[in-house]
Formats: C-alpha cells, structure tokens, sequence
C-alpha cells in the first residue's frame, strides 16, 4: 500500500459507522466530513482531461440526462479513488445486509430475491449475507455475473449544467449505498449546483433535500431504494438524486459505485 493510500485508509478507519448508519436509517443518507485534502481534490480533477484514465465519456445532453458530462475510470483505478471505493464499502456493507434483511422481512423483497438469484448463480457455495465483507469479494460475483466494468467517475459541469433525477443501476448486482465527493468549493468555485435527493413512499407526496458539499466531504446516500419503518412493518422508499443547476462558475464530483457495470 502506497503512502497515500495508508493515510487516507487512516481517514476512513477513523469514520463513525455507527452514526453513518443511524442517519442512512432515518433520512436515506449521511453526510460524511472532509476525507480529502484540497490538493488530493486539484488531483483528482486534473485527471479529466488525461483520456487514457478513462473507459468512456457521457454527453448528458446528448441523453436528456441533464447539461455537462461525466467520465467513466479505467482500470485500474487511481489510488484515492480504490481506497475510498474498497474501506468505504467494507465500512458501509453491514448497513446494506441490514437494509435488505429488513426489505425481506416487511415482505418487500422481491429486489432481495433477485439479487440473489443472481448472486448465488455465479458461486458454488451460496454465501448467507447479500454482501460479503470485501470489496474484493462483491466484485467477483459483479464480474461472474457479466458486469465487469468500472462504474466509479468523474462528473463535471459548467454554468447552466444540472443532472436529471435517476438511479445508478447497470446490472442485476447493486449495492444499495453509493457516494459523492466534492472537488470544487461551493460558494467560491462556483454557485447554485446543490446535490438533490428525493424520496417517494407509497401513496404519499415526494420528499426533497438539497444539499450543499463541502470540498473534500462526502455524502453517502441510497442508490435506489431504503426501507422505512411503518406501522405494518418496514415499506420500501424510492429514492432518486440528481443536482441542480450551476448557476456560475464550474462544478466537479466524484462518484463512488461500488457495483460493476455491464
């Protein structure tokens, strides 16, 4: 392990999961505090225009997705983006094994019985947990299963971009927790361009958050579906996120997916 990333696993060791996963419980998602430096971000920005560190590139508009553009990483993955991807997941996977034994228990669990269908498809011995404990491992079965390609990126915009409310599914395989990254400095590097989550439950009008970044923190948010305690038992919640438009200046994220694309 190089020096960088010994220092940024240190970071993400030192995160309090047990207060991540009570806020994921209550509101589908949880801020997380600056894990990166500013000079780590002014890295990992300058990368976009390197091409070969990446495996394709999205013209939002030319999909109705929004206004600006987002670029898919290569393999192998840049340092900080690896460590984040592989300590976040093992920090956030017992919360996702959580989340799905509750779906399955309030008897909502048809996306649990698909996941293991297609899980368990892919491996000789049936493993008990949606999720196993590493990175390492959950990939395997992404890459049994066909989905074998990169998902975490870089999204970028100028003023007058947004992105459209959606959900980062590329395959049967998903993990239920994604997370952004701030590059750039709300306020100073640019304007407007919140981070939006909305949340539809059954039979109830959508529920919104507008959420500002800091550079270097993070949110980690649901990348599909929650569960949601009710009278009868836990009901699935919908949730969608997207970001509003940039009113000035230019606006950079990174995007960590822990599942593998098709």
């Amino acid at each position: 392990m190089t020096a960088l990333a010994e220092t940024l696993a240190g970071r993400l060791e030192g995160l309090d999961y047990a207060r991540v996963e009570t806020l994921l419980d209550t509101q589908g998602f949880a801020p997380l505090p600056v894990l990166l430096e500013p000079e780590e971000c002014d890295a990992l920005a300058a990368l976009y225009t390197d091409e070969s560190r990446f495996r394709s590139r999205i013209d939002m508009s030319r999909f109705r997705f929004g206004v600006g553009e987002y670029k898919y990483f290569a393999a192998p993955l840049p340092t900080i983006v690896r460590t984040l991807r592989e300590k976040l997941y093992a920090g956030l996977a017992p919360s996702a094994n959580r989340w799905m034994a509750r779906l399955d228990r309030g008897g909502v669990g048809s996306r649990l019985q698909i996941f293991q269908s297609a899980a368990q498809s892919t491996q000789t011995t049936p493993d008990p947990l949606p999720y196993p404990a590493t990175l390492d491992e959950f990939l395997a079965r992404c890459h049994r299963a066909g989905q074998q390609r990169p998902t975490p990126l870089l999204l970028s915009y100028a003023a007058g971009g947004y992105n459209c409310l959606h959900q980062d599914i590329y395959g049967d395989l998903a993990f239920p927790l994604q997370a952004v990254f701030a590059l750039n400095r709300a306020g100073v590097d640019y304007q407007g361009g919140e981070f939006l989550l909305v949340e539809q439950r059954p039979r109830a009008q959508s529920r919104g958050h507008a959420l500002r970044i800091e550079q270097g923190a993070g949110i980690v948010f649901a990348t599909r579906e929650r569960p949601v305690a009710g009278t009868r038992g836990d009901y699935r919640a919908t949730m969608r996120h997207g970001v509003s438009t940039i009113t000035q200046g230019s606006r950079m994220t990174l995007g960590i997916i822990f599942h593998d694309a098709r």
